[in-house]
Order: C-alpha cells, then structure tokens, then sequence
C-alpha cells in the first residue's frame, strides 16, 4: 500500500528536488547580498569604513532642509544644521568605504571563483548530492555566525567561509538536474534554479531595510543573518535527507574504456569562449545595478523609499521573465537546434538595453516602471546561458566546464564594477552606470548574436531517425549532449566493453548529431 502511495507520488520528486535546490540557492544569495543593505547599521556597530555627514530626522523632506547634510565635510559644522533648534544631520560611518568594497567583493569572490573550479571538478567524480549537502550545511553555518561577530574581522572571515561553500550550488546542481530533467525543459529549469541570484537579491532590500529598523529583541541587522541561516540550515537538511544522486554517464566512463576528454580542448571552443565572454559582459551589466542600486537611487531621489519597489520589480517581473524566457527557449529549440536558444539571448537582451537606460535616467514612477520591463527581458539569460553550456560539453567534463565558466564570468563580471568610481570622476555617476549597467547589457546583445553563428542549426530529421528509441531515452534521462561534435573527443566505436557489456554507441558523420 505504501509503495503504491510513493508510486503514485513520483512524478513530484522532480519539482520538489527543483524546489529544494532553488529555495538553498535563494538562501545562499540572500546572505551573500543582505551586506550591501545592512552596511550602515553593521559598520556603525562593528566600527568599519567611511565617515560622513548624513540626514538623521525622517520628518523632514531633502528639499525643505535649509542645507544639505553631504555638503559638509567636517564633523563640528555637521552637528550645527538645525531647523528650529532640532538637528538633522549626524556625523556617523554610511557604510561604505574601502573595507566595505572588500567585504563585499573580493574576500567573496576570490574564494568563490576558485572553489566553484575545485567543486566543479570534484562533481564530474563523486556524489553530488552529498558534497551539495555539505557545502549548503556550511554556507548556511557562515551566514548565521555573521549575526553573532563583534568585529571587522569576523565578517571577513565569515565571508570567505560563505562563499567557499555557496560555490558549490550551481556547478552541483546544475549537474543533478540536467541528469533529471529531459532537453525540452531544460531551460525553463536551469533559469528557475539560477533566478535565485536575482531571488536573493531582491530579498534582500525588504529584509536588510524593514527588518532591521524593527530591532527585533534588539538585535537590529543581526536578525536577518539569523533568520537567512535557519532557512539555509533547513535546505541543508532537506537535501542530505530527502535528495538521491540520479544517474549519470559520466560516472565511471573511462573505467568502462571510454577515451579520456581533454577539458582544455572542450574550454578552447570558439563557441565556447564566445559564450563565456558574452555571458560575462551581461553579468557586469547585472552586478554593476546589484553593487549600485541601492546607493544610486538614494543618491538621486532621496525622498522616495524605493525598497519594496526594487523588490517587486526583482522578485516579481524578473520571475516572470525568468519563467518566460525557459518556456520560449524550450519550445524553440526543439525545431531550431541549440541555436535558437543563443538567440532568445540575443533578442531579449536586446529590448531590455533601452529601458535598462531608462531606469536610470528617469524620476522615480518612470526609472520603476522602466527598470521593470527591463528586467522582464533581461533575466531570461541566465537559466538559458546554462541550457547550452550543458548542451555543448560532454557529460564526462560538464561540472567542472560549469566551474570554469562561472570561475571566468564571476571574475569579470564581478570585478569589473569596480571601475565605476573612477568613471563617475570623469562624466558623473549616472553617467558611468549608465555605461557599466545599460551600455553592457547592449555590448552583450552584439556578443550573443556573433556566438549564435558558432552553434549547430536544427537537427536533421533523419539522425533522429536512426535510434528513436535511443533518442528519447536519453532526452529524458537529460544526457542530450547532440551538439558536441568534434571527432577528437569521440571515443573509438566499438560493440563491446571490457567486461562484454553491449556499448549502445552510434557512429555518426561529423555533419550528423552525435549523443555522447
């Protein structure tokens, strides 16, 4: 009877290991995210970064005081703005300044980007399931011990502990549900499950906002790091307990005689490049609003509390464009071949250039109305950018070609904002967001197009005639790698193996698909 009850349940073990994965992933990213937010609170408590004159009185609108407090730059002259005898501006740290731009890039990324190698690797050889337990269990633990430090040094270390266990998630993951979900959803998967970056940034404006001005038991900005790592903690736990490894034929392949696939020779693609340097440049375009949004818009219109705009825009229209763009690019690539996803990348990115441009030039009611088409057709990229990484390596190397990846385009993308400061010297600090945010995305709009023209067209009618039986086999095992190509990484064709099992491998021209 109760084998009856599981059978019957089966069909919604895949959504669930989509949901648990996900939910983690939004987890990792709001604790990776809540520091941009809560940086005032944090460094006025821990003692970091810059000291300025700012507005400390809510009662008053910026353009009913008599001088603004960040024209002062001296702490006695600061103290002396009043209206009627009430002073309204404070000399505190704002969080920011040098510390600031470490805590929350480099001791990050430099662990990130190299653990994202090393895990990536380790997948294509062990236990998913099991090294994405441990490493969600020891982000979640980082990110709680954030709400207890009592110094500078503990985020920072805390930080880097983080990040070394949050780059496990997408090189994992990614490898446990291609092994799951067939070709024809395979992009509405992926972009799903890496919408959790935009997830958890989104997040984190009402979170590191709201709760912290509630100061619930006094703990002010504490909080939020605890309640991110419970929800972290209880995704660990679900995943060590509830997830099993699917089946994988990379696993023991050179054991069974297949030929050894150089990964410098998979990484030396010029479709592959192509598509790491385009999804590079649209990440910097991305991490350029997630480092400057908050900071812009209370820079530029400080009168309107944006928080819970930003966070619908995020949360809202980008899950619907997320959604959106998995759906079109599945439906798509079934009568298109992989090409017609690299152009879904292209076109969506394209329409989302001019308003990007526009969320950042307009008032208040138009740079939200505009960031949010924007974001409908700019966070179609992700989830897609990864349905044909995965679908133009073979499976033997895909994890660790996914930590390569997300290792290039991490350091570019994530450094690469960096360069917004002295660029703001020069034309002003709309102006270089402008560049770095809207101008990338437009950069990567020409960048996608060119790679388009590298990849394989529809596929024949008559290779998939050859073995249908095979073919949808494999669809929906997820092993559908018929755009990997090159004769070079072929293994010798042969009927059987080393222990006389039937090897099911067919030989076919290099014009023609082949299934790895």
């Amino acid at each position: 009877m109760q084998s009856s009850v599981m059978e019957k349940l089966g069909f919604l073990y895949k959504p669930y290991v989509l949901a648990v994965l996900t939910i983690g992933y939004i987890a990792g990213e709001l604790g990776h995210y809540l520091i941009g937010v809560t940086s005032k609170a944090t460094a006025i408590e821990l003692v970091y970064g810059d000291q300025a004159c700012q507005q400390n009185h809510t009662d008053y609108l910026r353009h009913e005081l008599p001088a603004q407090c960040a024209d002062f730059v001296i702490e006695h002259e600061c103290h002396q703005q009043h209206i009627n005898g009430t002073v309204y501006c404070e000399w505190n740290y704002n969080g920011l300044g040098l510390e600031y731009q470490l805590l929350a890039g480099p001791s990050f990324i430099a662990v990130f980007t190299v653990m994202g190698v090393v895990l990536g690797v380790a997948a294509d050889r062990y236990n998913r399931v099991r090294m994405l337990f441990v490493c969600t269990l020891v982000f979640a633990i980082a990110i709680l011990f954030q709400g207890t430090v009592k110094e500078y040094w503990h985020l920072i270390l805390l930080r880097m502990v983080m990040a070394a266990g949050e780059a496990g998630c997408n090189p994992l993951a990614t490898g446990i549900m291609s092994d799951i979900f067939p070709e024809s959803k395979r992009a509405l998967v992926m972009a799903i499950f890496n919408w959790g970056i935009y997830g958890g940034y989104g997040i984190a404006f009402p979170v590191g906002r709201y709760i912290t001005k509630l100061d619930i038991g006094g703990l002010g900005w504490r909080v939020c790091y605890y309640g991110t790592g419970v929800l972290a903690l209880i995704m660990a736990v679900l995943t060590g307990t509830t997830l099993r490894e699917p089946e994988r034929k990379s696993i023991g392949e050179d054991a069974n005689g297949k030929a050894k696939i150089s990964l410098v020779k998979v990484l030396m693609q010029p479709r592959v490049l192509l598509l790491m340097f385009a999804a590079s440049i649209r990440h910097s375009g991305g991490m350029t609003f997630a480092y400057n949004a908050d900071l812009y818009y209370n820079i530029y219109f400080p009168d309107v509390d944006l928080g819970w705009w930003l966070f619908a825009v995020t949360i809202g229209i980008g899950s619907i464009g997320v959604v959106v763009g998995g759906i079109v690019s599945d439906k798509f690539v079934a009568k298109m071949g992989i090409k017609s996803r690299v152009a879904c990348l292209a076109i969506s990115q394209l329409f989302a250039t001019p308003f990007a441009f526009g969320s950042v030039y307009f008032e208040p009611l138009w740079a939200m109305i505009t960031l949010g088409i924007s974001y409908f057709f700019a966070e179609m990229w992700f989830g897609i950018v990864f349905a044909v990484l995965v679908e133009i390596v073979p499976l033997q190397v895909r994890s660790t070609t996914i930590g390569v990846f997300l290792f290039v385009m991490n350091n570019i993308g994530g450094n690469l904002p960096i360069l917004v400061d002295p660029l703001a010297k020069a034309i002003g600090y709309r102006g270089s967001v402008m560049f770095f945010y809207a101008g990338f995305y437009g950069i990567s709009t020409v960048l996608f197009f060119i790679t388009m023209f590298f990849m394989d067209g529809p596929k024949p009618d008559a290779a998939a005639a050859i073995d249908p039986t095979s073919h949808a086999n494999h669809v929906e095992m997820g092993h559908e790698n018929n755009t990997f190509q090159p004769d070079d990484y072929l293994p010798p064709p042969h009927t059987n193996g080393a222990n006389g099992h039937h090897r099911n491998i067919v030989s076919v021209r290099p014009s023609e698909s082949s299934r790895l």
